[in-house]
């Protein structure tokens, strides 16, 4: 192997350090909801602010932000097929302190917007209705 390629791989993760940075990841899975920073979930991995950010970037191939804004989208996505709750309300349930933001963001991880996505998701489950659930199963579409 030649000298330049060794120095371009990315650098290896000890498994402690990994621990850490999964322990900061459980962080905002479990609190994905709240106004949380990038102080306190490095805190959870017990590293300073930026050498956190590098070695979370580097273990998971996104930032901590990117990573919550995702884990705020499935959540967001799976409320929206239910039919309990307004658009607005899911938008403060999953954390999003503005509307506008939420559906932005949401609109760009989904490729919709979260009534249209909401829409879907609602002509599936009725088209679903029309289909053998056996067939649904053996396709994959559903659980058996």
């Amino acid at each position: 192997m030649a000298n330049d390629e060794h120095e371009n791989s990315p650098p290896v993760i000890n498994s402690e350090v990994f621990e850490r940075l999964s322990r900061a990841r459980d962080f905002i899975d479990h609190c994905y909801d709240n106004p949380i920073n990038l102080e306190q979930i490095s805190r959870k991995a017990c590293f300073s602010r930026y050498h956190f950010l590098r070695l979370f970037r580097q273990a998971f191939n996104k930032t901590p932000h990117q990573y919550l804004i995702e884990r705020r989208v499935e959540k967001a996505k799976e409320l929206l097929g239910g039919e309990d709750l307004r658009v607005t309300d899911v938008c403060f349930e999953v954390g999003f302190q503005s509307l506008g933001s939420f559906s932005a963001l949401f609109h760009k991880h989904v490729g919709h917007a979260p009534i249209a996505y909401r829409e879907k998701v609602r002509q599936s489950k009725e088209a679903q209705r029309h289909v053998p659930g056996c067939f649904l199963v053996m396709y994959g579409f559903q659980r058996a």
